[in-house]
């Protein structure tokens, strides 16, 4: 397999011009034109056309769309399979998103190498966008987020939820936060609805985070008001540095595990996805 010429493909299906398809892989773009009629010879079927519109696909490249990224997944796996083949029998690459793996990444790591002893573990913490295209990219095979995409080659389950409280340093009601010492948390599309919702006047807040550990940093160092995990808001609690505003709506973050279509039922994957929603249903 030629994986050079369906990747340039799958490039240039997301941007639809030689020179930007160039510049992202480093390539020139006579590199780029050969190996798209390398890929249109071996179809015998031009996949795009050129004119001074710009670059479109035919029927043809829109057919051949998926299959590349099928292709491409598959590359990615038998890649890390040979590449890391020697004292354990399958590797596993895995995706968490920030906040959880603050809170759960060693435990769960832990009880994953306890039950899968005979597979490696890479894992990585990212924001859900990212880790979507990696896992529809191949580049990741298992990911827990916030913000599923529901793409054609993914699987999506919702395994629980994240329970965010809302702290302040000074005040002790909904009615004393000021705007300007707010510190508005975005941990994702769904949280923020959430929360306009909720507090629709702290929504235009001048500073804000989408990452737990970094607005718990800025509570401590600017001082005001913010929404955290229920397990540093306890934290913060006890070091006295903030406490719940008791009169605030608890935000309830839904989680989700994702794999791939073809490996959703896989025995690890469903030992791993497991592990995290015992994780996720013993919080207190």
């Amino acid at each position: 397999m030629q994986i050079d010429l369906i990747e340039t493909f799958l490039d240039l299906m997301e941007t639809r011009s030689f020179n930007r398809t160039a510049e992202r892989l480093n390539i020139t773009q006579s590199t780029v034109s050969h190996r798209v009629k390398a890929l249109e010879a071996q179809f015998n079927r031009k996949l795009f056309t050129r004119n001074k519109g710009g670059t479109a696909p035919t029927a043809s490249g829109l057919r051949f769309l998926d299959h590349a990224k099928a292709l491409q997944h598959q590359w990615h796996e038998a890649t890390r399979a040979v590449e890391n083949a020697g004292t354990y029998e399958r590797s596993m690459r895995l995706g968490i998103q920030h906040d959880l793996a603050e809170a759960f990444a060693g435990k769960w790591l832990s009880a994953v190498r306890t039950d899968l002893p005979t597979t490696s573990i890479y894992m990585e913490a990212d924001y859900s966008n990212q880790m979507n295209r990696d896992l529809a990219a191949g580049d990741l095979d298992l990911a827990i987020l916030y913000t599923p995409h529901y793409l054609p080659d993914l699987h999506y389950e919702r395994i629980g939820d994240m329970t965010y409280t809302l702290v302040a340093t000074t005040v002790k009601t909904v009615a004393e936060l000021q705007p300007e010492t707010y510190i508005q948390a975005v941990y994702s599309p769904a949280f923020d609805r959430a929360h306009r919702l909720a507090l629709p006047q702290l929504s235009s807040a001048p500073l804000a985070s989408g990452q737990n550990i970094a607005i718990t940093g800025l509570l401590k160092t600017l001082a005001g008001a913010a929404y955290v995990t229920r397990a540093t808001a306890m934290k913060l609690a006890d070091e006295g540095t903030a406490f719940p505003i008791e009169d605030a709506p608890l935000i309830q973050q839904a989680i989700y595990a994702a794999t791939s279509i073809r490996t959703r039922h896989a025995h690890q994957h469903r030992r791993i996805i497991a592990v995290m929603q015992d994780l996720l249903g013993k919080q207190e």
